[in-house]
């Protein structure tokens, strides 16, 4: 299922929930994923100075991909948000 995520808080909210769908706790992704469990809960926690690197790890780890797309109709261009 498709869900947008444009803050660094979505982003942590939506892999915590996949995490918790997985049955997983943090230690156990962080062991999978070669990450401390302290920046697993950051980067759930919405953290804005995750590495992308921990993302995609995370990502990966979950199960999960990053997909770029338009955002949808109604939203505010990155122009608009300074």
């Amino acid at each position: 299922m498709d869900q947008p995520a444009r803050t660094p808080r979505q982003i942590g909210a939506a892999l915590k929930r996949r995490r918790k769908l997985l049955g997983m706790s943090q230690d156990k992704l962080g062991t999978r994923v070669r990450l401390r469990q302290a920046t697993i809960s950051k980067l759930e926690a919405g953290d804005p100075g995750t590495k992308l690197s921990t993302l995609l790890d995370t990502l990966a780890g979950l199960g999960l991909e990053l997909v770029i797309r338009e955002r949808s109709s109604g939203q505010p261009d990155i122009e608009d948000l300074f």
